[in-house]
């Protein structure tokens, strides 16, 4: 089974990429970012949820990676 989550943000996105000892590595404040899934323009979240193991099914690490330069 897989839950579906589409959310609107409305240009109120934002979001942190912390490294294991808490230091910010990335923030961001406004549009949703280009490497999140699915088809958002900007505005909404879609994340595909796989319920048994919470696992995202269309996250791509690589592109988020790329898009933080790291």
């Amino acid at each position: 089974m897989i839950l579906q989550l589409n959310a609107k943000c409305s240009d109120l996105f934002w979001g942190q990429i912390k490294d294991d000892n808490g230091n910010v590595l990335w923030e961001h404040d406004g549009y949703v970012p280009d490497f999140m899934p699915g088809e958002h323009w900007g505005d909404y979240v879609e994340l595909d949820i796989d319920i048994e193991t919470g696992t995202i099914l269309n996250w791509k690490p690589n592109e988020v990676k790329r898009a933080i330069g790291r």
